[in-house]
């Protein structure tokens, strides 16, 4: 039998499995959802709202047995694993009270005496999630969708199976099975993405599942949302508060372990200020300890997996053979675990292994530009763009900011995800949006309405 297996990256120590459900099994939990639309579809705002709070209210009650499944499954250190289960009820929160603002109808004039769109859910809607943040990136597809009027069959990363049914158990013991977990294998997901039963398609992952998912959602004629990888610029010039740039690009880069989509990870400094810059960033990043995940004086865990962390040495090995020089880190680390070092690479440039592929885990990468106009074109020069940020002077900085080509652009700040603004990336990042307004206009219907 098939399963999906938790492995604890700390110290490689079995932690759990499920069964893989069958195809069967899967059109199945597709069919309850179905069946739960028809009647979801007509409940009230209110009525949505009402079970989205206590979704939250059971996330709050039960926050630490939440937080320690990542911890056990992905090594998220426990610390961020709780802001995440936090971060969660806040989206659930928040959607629960602004739907009926985001979903208002809107008049439009015109020759009818009254007429203009009015927003109708799809039906069920199918979400292929990650691990890296397995209860953050779960809610912030389920709790829009859901409170769009839709219901929701999710696919969680075969490697956090513990969150995945956590996270479906939140929503069990209410009136409609609106949220189904289906535990499939992948060579298995397009048997849902094509079944004329799901009505649209949200996944967050990597560019190569991304293309196919993308593909077989296009080919059955239905939207799709897709959050894929990043190689994040952060553009640092000299009129810029040099030690809050250093300080948060560090924490933007070392969040998770640096297993981030949008942490900063091409770190483009201005020449008169680049020594400066890399000795501030170096002294930042000391203070990041590696540890056991567990303890809440740990900054940093391990990576999730093995192979993980292969792929990232090998870029970081590349990328010293090409001319970058490490500084810090660089080596494996022994032991148990899947340990990678805190690392700075500087003397890079845009070429390099780790500029023109997505490093996920604590690299951090400094290349340098002469001047404002070579910083915007060494950010620009890259297959992604879901985020970047600037540091800089702020009248200065607004002006720059229409330069960047990204999904979300920061102005002396660190680049982060918010259930008020949507959220996304264009180019090799993926398309469409999540959160704020336009991550619930994402799986509806906008109905025109037009009366004689």
């Amino acid at each position: 039998m098939k399963t999906y297996q938790a492995i604890n990256p700390h110290d490689e120590s079995f932690v759990r499995e499920i069964p893989v459900c069958t195809v069967a099994e899967a059109a199945a939990g597709l069919a309850r959802a179905d069946a739960a639309f028809a009647q979801w579809k007509q409940t009230s705002f209110a009525q949505r709202g009402d079970v989205l709070n206590k979704v939250a209210a059971r996330m709050q009650n039960n926050l630490e047995a939440l937080a320690i499944l990542m911890t056990e499954e992905m090594g998220k250190p426990i610390r961020e694993a709780r802001a995440e289960v936090k971060k969660s009820i806040w989206c659930a929160e928040h959607y629960a009270g602004h739907a009926v603002g985001y979903l208002a109808d809107q008049p439009l004039a015109s020759d009818a005496s009254a007429s203009g769109v009015t927003y109708r859910p799809l039906g069920p809607i199918f979400g292929i999630l990650p691990w890296n943040a397995p209860f953050w990136l779960a809610f912030r597809f389920l709790a829009p969708t859901l409170m769009a009027g839709n219901t929701c069959i999710f696919k969680h990363d075969p490697h956090v199976p513990g969150c995945a049914e956590a996270i479906a158990g939140l929503f069990t013991d209410f009136d409609l099975p609106i949220v189904q977990h289906v535990a499939l294998a992948n060579e298995d997901v397009a048997s849902v993405i094509n079944d004329p039963r799901i009505h649209g398609v949200s996944f967050t992952g990597s560019v190569k599942a991304g293309s196919i998912v993308a593909g077989l959602a296009g080919a059955a004629l239905k939207p799709s949302v897709l959050e894929l990888g990043g190689s994040d610029p952060a553009i640092v010039l000299a009129d810029a508060d040099l030690e809050k740039a250093a300080k948060t690009i560090a924490l933007s880069r070392m969040i998770n372990a640096g297993q981030s989509c949008i942490a900063a990870k091409r770190i483009i400094v201005e020449s008169s200020i680049y020594n400066e810059l890399v000795a501030l960033l170096s002294k930042e990043l000391t203070a990041y300890k590696m540890g056991d995940p567990r303890l809440d004086e740990t900054a940093m865990g391990p990576l999730a997996r093995n192979d993980l962390r292969e792929t990232l040495h090998r870029q970081v090995t590349e990328s010293l053979a090409a001319g970058a020089t490490c500084i810090m880190g660089g080596t494996l680390a022994s032991g148990s675990g899947f340990y990678y070092p805190v690392t700075i690479l500087t003397d890079v440039t845009n070429e390099m292994a780790v500029c023109r592929e997505e490093t996920f885990g604590p690299v951090a990468a400094v290349l340098r530009a002469a001047n404002i106009d070579e910083a915007i074109t060494i950010a620009n020069d890259t297959e992604y763009g879901l985020a970047a940020s600037i540091w800089t002077n702020t009248e200065r900085g607004k002006k720059i900011v229409p330069r960047i080509n990204a999904g979300q652009v920061v102005l002396n700040g660190i680049v982060k995800t918010d259930p008020r603004l949507p959220s996304g990336g264009i180019k090799r990042s993926g398309y469409g949006r999540e959160l704020g307004p336009h991550g619930i206009h994402a799986f509806i219907n906008p109905c025109q309405y037009w009366l004689a």
